[in-house]
């Protein structure tokens, strides 16, 4: 029997990563969204797609979460995205109403589901979808480091002229102006990029990898990222449904782990079948450390805004 592999909200990153999980042949796709009409027709048209990529799953739109039951794993994209000079914290109110509902739907017809949350502000929502669902820190993951990481990845890749396939990054902390970016930690074929890149110009693409997603949301004007948070999403399903334990960096529910407790703040993890099976606690200079806490510190000021 394959999988079944819901994803609610089918905007751009969610109907991105429908798509991408439909091509990697992950499981049966859901797509799930309370506008009648764009569920359905995202749905037929990546089916038809099919013949062409070769891919044999199916691939059902709806508007009824009663279609979602049995889920072996949620990804949530539901909310507004940021409008040019919004932060991603400006989304809380709005996004928090959305994201419990979502929660509550799904909980109630797939309690032993795995949640994915992306909506932002990404650490708040998966503070709440766990509140909401009940569910144990394993099974609510949050899906920020991946795609904070890839986007150092990139340009460090682009700075480097080298392949982005030898290009391995880490970013910590929370989704937003205050993550920490790893130099030390990130590597080109192993060589550490502080051997490789000069400090003036790390310093450039650390910044710029904090500012990554205002870049993309000042440029589009009328939306936000939707191809590398689609793509990040669906690396953490990939290594889920197939239990490949791969150690991503996501917004993991920390209960004393770096100093850290009750938040959601991106980690190095072991990403399994079981969800989140080990949280990796890497050694860290105290700059780094400062660094984490006061982003955690940031995350923890924002949940005390969220009155739900």
């Amino acid at each position: 029997m394959k999988n079944k592999i819901t994803v609610v909200g089918a905007g751009n990153v969610g109907a991105t990563a429908a798509q991408l999980i439909a091509y990697k042949e992950l499981g049966n796709v859901v797509l799930v969204d309370i506008i009648e009409g764009v569920p359905q027709g995202k749905g037929l048209d990546l089916l038809e797609s099919g013949p062409v990529e070769q891919f044999s799953g199916k691939i059902l739109g709806t508007n009824d979460y009663k279609d979602t039951a049995n889920s072996d794993v949620v990804v949530i994209t539901a909310g507004v995205p940021r409008k040019p000079g919004m932060s991603r914290d400006d989304l809380i109110g709005t996004n928090a109403k959305i994201v419990k509902s979502v929660v509550e739907q799904i909980t109630k017809h797939s309690p032993d589901t795995i949640l994915i949350v992306v909506s932002n502000p990404l650490d708040i929502m998966a503070c709440l979808a766990k509140q909401v669902s009940g569910f144990p820190k394993n099974r609510v993951i949050g899906m920020a480091g991946v795609l904070d990481s890839t986007r150092f990845r990139a340009f460090i890749a682009e700075e480097l002229n080298v392949s982005m396939e030898d290009t391995q990054a880490m970013v910590l902390g929370g989704h937003g102006d205050s993550m920490v970016p790893l130099p030390r930690y990130s590597t080109v074929s192993g060589i550490c990029i502080e051997e490789l890149i000069p400090k003036t110009r790390l310093d450039k693409l650390i910044e710029r990898t904090r500012k990554g997603g205002g870049e993309i949301v000042a440029l589009l004007k009328t939306g936000s990222a939707f191809y590398a948070p689609g793509a990040s999403a669906v690396q953490m399903v990939e290594s889920i449904i197939k239990d490949k334990k791969r150690i991503l960096p996501c917004a993991a529910y920390l209960e004393g782990e770096y100093g850290i407790e009750g938040l959601f703040v991106g980690v190095p993890v072991k990403l399994g079948s079981n969800g989140i099976e080990e949280i990796i606690e890497i050694k860290l200079a105290d700059e780094e450390s400062n660094s984490l806490k006061a982003s955690a510190d940031a995350v923890k000021k924002t949940l005390s805004e969220l009155k739900i």
